[in-house]
């Protein structure tokens, strides 16, 4: 028994000693997702950038996967050149990169961004095939967006369960056939035994050796209030299996 147990913490040691070199390897590609004000003076006491999100760089360097709900429904303040942006690097040498919306896939809360000028690393995609329940990933982005500033934070956990979940509508407007069948027929998607906040939306969800996407974050449970989760997390998040953003690469 002692021979099994030895064993059993060699393992867990090689699997997590990789962790570091990933988030080495994939920081650059992390990017925080909201808007800014390209002029230097902006009117009142409006900040002149703000965050909503995260999001990570693929294909070319230039193309953003992010939550749809990240960028739906933000009222950009047109008449003061206020423009959708995301934000790399660290601290206050974070950069802006306007962005334009390529394509969008409400059902499945996705969105594919664009930015023009130099690229960032991108990361790799993983296959469509379904993770195991109790396989360790891990995820990072900015959880408390504006609080803590452009500081990629990375927590790390498993896939609890294959769960069903229906992505709620922005607004009865959008309320598509599709999700009216989905609520006969929910979403299956992975339930993370891991701590994430509202900011975490768009983070993606990775192989802790590899750091290939699995997934992305699209929402926390929530025990009382959405202040709440703040102080008392519940420990329970939920993320869009990968296979969707190839489909929304595909514009399937």
């Amino acid at each position: 028994m002692l021979l099994v147990f030895l064993c059993l913490d060699v393992w867990s040691l090689n699997l997590y000693a990789g962790l570091p070199d990933t988030i080495d390897k994939i920081r650059g590609s992390i990017v925080a997702v909201g808007s800014v004000y390209p002029n230097k003076q902006v009117a009142g006491r409006k900040p002149k950038a703000t965050y909503s999100g995260t999001g990570f760089v693929i294909g070319n360097g230039r193309q953003v996967i992010t939550n749809y709900h990240v960028i739906a429904g933000r009222k950009l303040d047109v008449d003061k050149n206020e423009v959708l942006a995301v934000f790399s690097g660290r601290g206050k040498k974070a950069k802006a990169r306007r962005v334009k919306v390529i394509r969008t896939d409400v059902d499945h809360d996705l969105a594919l961004l664009e930015f023009d000028g130099p690229a960032l690393p991108a990361m790799e995609l993983a296959g469509t095939k379904w993770l195991r329940e109790g396989q360790d990933v891990a995820f990072t982005g900015f959880p408390i967006g504006m609080v803590l500033g452009v500081y990629p934070i990375t927590h790390k956990g498993i896939i609890a369960s294959i769960t069903p979940i229906v992505i709620p509508a922005q607004s009865s407007k959008q309320l598509t056939a599709a999700q009216i069948k989905r609520l006969r027929s929910p979403l299956q998607v992975y339930q993370l035994d891991a701590i994430a906040y509202p900011g975490n939306s768009g983070s993606p969800v990775y192989e802790v050796n590899s750091g290939r996407v699995l997934g992305v974050v699209n929402s926390v449970f929530v025990k009382g209030t959405k202040e709440s989760v703040l102080e008392r997390p519940s420990g329970i998040s939920y993320a869009i299996p990968v296979k969707y953003v190839h489909h929304l690469l595909k514009g399937l």
